[in-house]
């Protein structure tokens, strides 16, 4: 079984930062690509960042200079560093990640959200 837990979520000014963390933990052999995820109320959940095992990125690009996606393979955890952030940031943010599970094999796993919210 395979867990993906986020933090780092809360309430932040317009302008300002946070960093989000996702942990990955459980019987894993390996991992692939790693990314966030968002999801504001009324909306599809939409992809914000991705990262391969290799650290190849992509963004959304509403938030292409704003936000960075890294990972570290060797704790299994990968980071969304927000700056700039604005009001439409606001959403419940996802951590995903394609995972080869002992036992198991290859399957998509979720974390349960963090709240993210951008208000003065």
């Amino acid at each position: 079984q395979v867990q993906l837990v986020e933090s780092g979520g809360g309430l932040v000014q317009p302008g300002g930062s946070l960093r989000l963390s996702c942990a990955a933990t459980g019987s894993i052999f390996s991992i692939y690509a790693m990314g966030w995820y968002r999801q504001a109320p009324g909306k599809q959940r939409e992809l914000v960042a991705g990262i391969t095992s290799g650290g190849n990125t992509n963004y959304a690009d509403s938030v292409k200079g704003r936000f960075t996606i890294s990972r570290d393979n060797a704790k299994n955890m990968v980071y969304l560093q927000m700056n700039s952030l604005k009001p439409e940031d606001t959403a419940v943010y996802y951590c995903n990640a394609v995972v080869r599970a002992t036992m198991v094999g290859v399957g998509d796993y979720w974390g349960k959200g963090t709240q993210v919210t951008v208000s003065s």
